[in-house]
This record gives structure tokens, C-alpha cells and sequence, in this order.
């Protein structure tokens, strides 16, 4: 193949790869930025949604050039996990969570693992809040900075055993790694088990449902922010119970 041939031939490829993509973006879009909403709606106003659609794009189009239809995932489950690890990654970068809310979460879990392992049952707010030696006013606020500064912890280690490494592939885990895969999976399904009801009824509505926050409000006939707080004393209760998987003491968050 000469050169003007093989400058061609690499010119439609190119054209090619760009038609494609352009035709991924078009009817998965509407994907991306339903996950992106989904995101938002528990993030500070700082983290702009334009932001994260874009990120989410290019997870998108990543995804598709990596899709494989032979491994047992539909395109749009596939595509559905690497668009939102894309956002969570652009969320990450922007470094928007101050260090002191990593340690108050910290504080937070750890206040909440050692009441439930002292008493046997699910810790109260105005235990945690004794033990912080803090309000309650004060108490749901560090809960609502959580779940808002929080957003990959226990959602990224989920990925991590149910997710896209598993899809990736699938049919070649090793046996340890399927072994502890289906034991976290146990693990997390007893703990949400084990929630209080109301806090488990905001997690399905959030995970499986896909509410937003503010869907979920009008469901339970409260605030937006009161719909956070739930959710993150879930998430707090589940990371308390569940710190052995998650390696709590991460040096980067002293």
C-alpha cells in the first residue's frame, strides 16, 4: 500500500471511529445524563452537572470501543458502570471534599461501630451525638456533609466486587477473588438487612429505584435534606459494619 493509499485508508478510519462515536453519544446520551442528574442530586452545588455529562461522555465512548458482547452484560449495563466510574474520577480530581470532613466521617463511623458493638442494636443519632459530645443540630449536619462528601466510599468499593471488574471479566476471576466477590455481596445484602426500615426504604429507592433525593423526599413527605441525612446515616451505619472489607484507616485522609 503506497502512501496516499495508506493516508486514506488511516483518514477513514478516523472518519469512521468519529461516526461512531457520534452515533454512541446520540442514543446513549440521554444515559449519561440521567446518571449525571442521579449524581448531582446528592453533591455540593460546587460540582457542576456540565461537568459531569461531559466526563460521562467519554466514559461513554470508552465504553464502547471496550464492549464486549460475548462476556454475558448488556451494552447499556456495561455502559452504565463505566459512565459513572468516569464521573466519580472527574470527582475525585476536583478534590472538593475539605480533609476536615473526612475526619468528621471518620469520627462518625467510628462512634457508630462502637455504640453497635457495645449495645447489640442500630445506633441512635442522639447516641452518636453523645459520644461526638455534639447536638443533635449538629450531629445531622456532619451526617449531610457525609453522604455528600462520601459519595464514592462505599459506592466505589460496591463497583469494585459487583461491578465493572467483574464484568470485565467475567468467566476468568480467580477463585479467591470470586469467592470474596459473593461474601462481600452476602456481607452487604445482611447489612442493609439489618438497617432500620426507613433507612433501607431510602436506599432502595435511591439504588434500585433510581429516585433522587428530591423524588425520595416527596415519596417520604420530607425535606431534601432530610432525605440525605437518612441516607447517609445508612451509609455510615453500613461503612461501620462492613469496615473490615473497606480498610477504614486510609492513610490519604489523615
Amino acid at each position: 500500500m503506497n502512501a496516499v493509499a495508506t493516508a486514506h485508508y488511516r483518514a477513514t478510519q478516523r472518519d469512521a471511529q468519529t461516526n461512531n462515536a457520534a452515533d454512541i453519544v446520540e442514543r446513549h446520551g440521554e444515559l449519561v445524563r440521567r446518571i449525571a442528574h442521579h449524581l448531582a442530586a446528592r453533591l455540593p452545588a460546587s460540582v457542576e452537572i456540565d461537568d459531569l455529562i461531559q466526563a460521562g461522555m467519554l466514559g461513554l465512548i470508552d465504553a464502547s470501543r471496550n464492549f464486549q458482547a460475548d462476556q454475558g452484560a448488556a451494552f447499556e449495563t456495561y455502559a452504565s458502570i463505566r459512565i459513572r466510574g468516569a464521573m466519580i474520577d472527574e470527582i475525585r480530581r476536583g478534590d472538593w471534599v475539605p480533609r476536615s470532613v473526612h475526619r468528621r466521617y471518620r469520627d462518625l463511623v467510628a462512634a457508630t461501630r462502637d455504640i453497635e458493638q457495645r449495645t447489640g442494636r442500630a445506633a441512635t443519632a442522639q447516641q452518636v451525638a453523645g459520644a461526638l459530645g455534639i447536638g443533635l443540630d449538629e450531629y445531622h449536619q456532619m451526617v449531610e456533609n457525609a453522604a455528600r462528601g462520601q459519595l464514592v466510599s462505599l459506592d466505589a468499593h460496591m463497583d469494585e466486587h459487583d461491578g465493572e471488574p467483574r464484568l470485565a471479566v467475567a468467566g476468568t476471576a480467580t477463585p479467591a477473588r470470586a469467592f470474596a466477590n459473593n461474601a462481600f455481596r452476602e456481607a452487604l445484602g445482611a447489612a442493609i438487612g439489618d438497617l432500620p426500615e426507613r433507612e433501607q426504604l431510602v436506599l432502595s429507592l435511591y439504588y434500585e429505584q433510581e429516585l433522587n433525593l428530591r423524588e425520595i423526599g416527596a415519596v417520604l413527605s420530607v425535606s431534601e435534606s432530610r432525605v440525605c441525612q437518612i441516607h447517609g446515616q445508612a451509609v455510615v451505619r453500613l461503612r461501620a459494619r462492613l469496615g473490615d472489607w473497606r480498610g477504614e484507616q486510609d492513610a490519604d485522609d489523615d
